[in-house]
């Protein structure tokens, strides 16, 4: 159960925030498109480096910061913060990718859906891989569940394409060289379920990991499908559906990700 402050110390602090002026302190653009549900701060990001967001009629620049009550314009169009929070769980099948982007004849993610609210993917999962991803319009939500620091957890089934003994797994949970990334990977969890087939928990979302991994052992990714991220599960939804996550799950998430911050602080502290 999460932790929620009495009514009249929220009240509190928020006559504080006022009688301070804290409401009013000026924010990056980045953050104002992210909170806006527009896109993630890395996105807008890039935008702003390619001159297509706008403030008082000029440019922005990188790392300008704007009162919350400015009007700012992407490609013309003013951006308004949304309403309405999503965050949906979504299976993406096979072939689809997770860009909001069209590039080349390929599908993207937010085509596929086809979602009446703007919403973009937290994290990847690249084209042939499939299962369980998470959208929202929630800038913050992104950024926090993206902070590689705070290690949570991604759960996958992975298929290779010949048996594998217990040596196999003994090196995955101890953690794989990745000479082309000059890197090794962190100790993980690491369960067989079949002859070919195994059950991995990630902390950390290396660039096509799980495959560089088996690559590097001498095996060849033959399916691999995302059941967990932290507790969202995938549970029994089918190829291509979504829906959005329960209350109960978004508490818990929001809880998990509360205690991660607090205990990065407390190792930086």
């Amino acid at each position: 159960m999460a932790f929620r402050f009495p009514d009249d110390v929220c009240l509190a602090y928020v006559r504080e925030k006022i009688y301070n002026g804290a409401m009013d302190e000026k924010i990056r653009i980045n953050k104002y498109l992210s909170e806006a549900g527009f896109c993630s701060r890395r996105e807008a990001d890039s935008l702003i480096q390619e001159g297509r967001v706008t403030v008082d009629g000029r440019r922005a620049e990188p790392g300008e910061k704007i009162t919350s009550d400015t009007v700012v314009y992407v490609d013309g169009k003013a951006v308004k913060k949304v309403e309405e929070k999503v965050l949906l769980l979504f299976y993406k099948p096979r072939g689809v990718v997770c860009s909001t982007k069209k590039q080349r004849q390929e599908t993207t993610v937010t085509e596929y859906l086809n979602y009446p609210l703007r919403v973009y993917p937290i994290g990847r999962l690249d084209k042939d891989s499939e299962g369980l991803l998470l959208l929202t319009n929630q800038g913050d939500l992104v950024n926090k569940i993206m902070r590689s620091t705070n290690a949570h957890e991604k759960e996958y089934i992975v298929t290779v394409d010949q048996p594998f003994n217990s040596a196999f797994i003994k090196k995955m949970q101890e953690g794989v060289e990745l000479k082309e990334l000059e890197v090794t990977t962190r100790p993980c969890k690491v369960k067989a379920l079949g002859k070919k087939t195994f059950q991995i928990t990630l902390t950390q979302g290396l660039n096509r990991q799980i495959r560089r991994m088996c690559e590097a052992l001498g095996y060849h990714v033959v399916t691999l499908k995302r059941v967990r991220i932290m507790n969202i599960h995938l549970g029994r939804l089918n190829t291509g559906d979504y829906r959005r996550v329960t209350p109960q799950e978004l508490e818990e998430l929001q809880w998990q990700l509360e205690q991660a911050r607090m205990e990065r602080e407390e190792e930086e502290s």
